[in-house]
Order: structure tokens, then sequence, then C-alpha cells
């Protein structure tokens, strides 16, 4: 299943001081927000976005599991930037039964195909498995 995208985009620069807050040379704060606006348009909530070493960390709210799109620029051009969900897999291991995630991960991988394709700023998309 194909949970990761690549894009470039010149729409989400970093915030002043932001790189503070992750690593240097990384970002995605706005990217993030921007994304918790057109999830939240298809009527699937986020929680408060934390911020990470390597980008942003937008947990959904989900029963049964945990579930977040992970997102941030990534080393290079200032323009390119990634996207991940968490889990990456459809197959979730937790306590000692599997849990099969394929419907909430294709629902959020759904919702990020729509906005990533109807947004004209964004190019060059690129989906991959883990």
């Amino acid at each position: 299943m194909k949970t990761q995208v690549e894009f470039r985009s010149s729409k989400f620069p970093p915030y002043e001081g932001e790189e503070d807050q992750i690593n240097p040379g990384l970002w995605g704060k706005r990217l993030a927000e921007y994304l918790v606006q057109k999830l939240a348009e298809r009527g699937i909530e986020t929680e408060e976005m934390v911020a990470e070493d390597w980008g942003w960390y937008v947990p959904l709210r989900n029963e049964g599991i945990r579930l977040a799109l992970c997102c941030g620029h990534q080393n290079g051009d200032d323009d390119e930037f990634l996207c991940f969900t968490e889990p990456s897999t459809p197959l979730v291991k937790k306590f000692f039964k599997k849990i099969d995630a394929t419907p909430q991960l294709t629902r959020l991988t759904g919702a990020l195909q729509e906005i990533l394709d109807a947004d004209p700023d964004i190019r060059d998309v690129v989906w991959k498995e883990p």
C-alpha cells in the first residue's frame, strides 16, 4: 500500500524560527496547518500537531489504533516535501493481536491524494510504498 508521498511546492515556506523547533534545514508547519484544514473539510478530524526532529506529526482522531499524518520539508531544494502515514503499513500489531488498518489508511491517503491533486500550486506528486 502506498502510504508515502513526495511532492514539490513553494506554497509552504518555513516560519521564522521554525527550524529551532526541529532540525536545521527542515520545516513543514505551514504544510501541516494546510493539511489539517483540508482534512477537516473532508470530515477527517485531527488533534494538536507536534513538532518532531524530522518535521510535523499530525495525530488523527481514530478509534482502535493510533493514526497520524507526518509531514515536512525534505533535505534538498526548498520546495521538496514528504508526507507519510503512521502506521506506514496496514497491518498493526497491538498487544498479542494484529489489526488491519486498511480502511483507515485508505481513507487518509485518498483524502491526501484529493488535496494534493486539487491544488495547482502542488506538483510532481509521487506516491511510494514505505
